[in-house]
């Protein structure tokens, strides 16, 4: 179902920003297992995958930082990073995949209309290229950028605004589509539109801070783009 606070008008929109990890991609389970097998390696007890699934959205560095408890030992934190990117960039694919209805709907906007699609995450860049390449969603994208590609990540609106820069958009003419409170922030804070995705892994979250629009299944975003019927 569609909830709309404030009407997003598709005939002017030119670019969408996508979130990754709970937006267009299921990878909790596979951050869980990468935190527990790094607290395995450091000897510290396990964590539940719903609590770490949710400490995901600020990046990895703040993921590990968390389920290390909030820890202050810059070599603790260190030793944990460093293991858990070795582990999880060998296992990012083994549960991880897009969610029902994503590919067809990027499909879809691609072959029917000329907006632009990007992707804007937390997560390292580098990281994030290797789930896109390895699930298929790199073709649909004109860039994926990380937590580290630019000096500021989400919910600054660096990023939004230079991927706008870049393809020519005015913040009304954008659109940020994710999960969490950083998109919806990121979102305001560069005075664009925004979209939630109620499936993601903020629900609560973008309850008390609601996007302009909020979603229920990805191919609700072609109805409101006037996409629907593939025009």
């Amino acid at each position: 179902m569609i909830e709309t606070r404030r009407p997003i008008p598709a005939a002017n929109i030119k670019l969408l920003i996508w979130d990754m990890d709970g937006t267009l991609v299921d990878s909790a389970l596979d951050l869980a297992l990468a935190i527990n097998a790094m607290l395995r390696h450091l000897k510290l007890s396990e964590l539940p995958v719903e609590l770490i699934a949710s400490y995901i959205g600020n990046g990895i560095t703040d993921l590990v930082r968390r389920s290390l408890g909030d820890t202050k030992d810059d070599v603790l934190l260190q030793n944990g990073l460093a293991y858990f990117i070795k582990y999880y960039d060998a296992h990012k694919l083994d549960h991880t995949h897009a969610f029902s209805g994503v590919m067809d709907t990027l499909a879809a906007i691609q072959q029917h209309s000329n907006l632009k699609m990007a992707i804007l995450t937390n997560k390292s860049e580098g990281l994030s290229r290797g789930v896109c390449d390895g699930l298929g969603l790199t073709r649909f994208m004109t860039g994926i950028y990380g937590g580290d590609s630019f000096a500021t990540r989400k919910p600054d609106p660096l990023g939004a605004h230079t991927l706008m820069q870049q393809h020519g958009a005015l913040p009304t003419e954008a659109v940020m589509i994710g999960d969490s409170l950083n998109d919806i922030l990121t979102a305001n804070n560069a005075a664009m539109f925004s979209v939630g995705v109620s499936y993601g892994l903020g629900p609560e979250a973008l309850k008390k801070h609601p996007p302009d629009v909020m979603i229920d299944r990805p191919e609700e975003l072609l109805e409101l783009l006037g996409l629907r019927n593939g025009g």
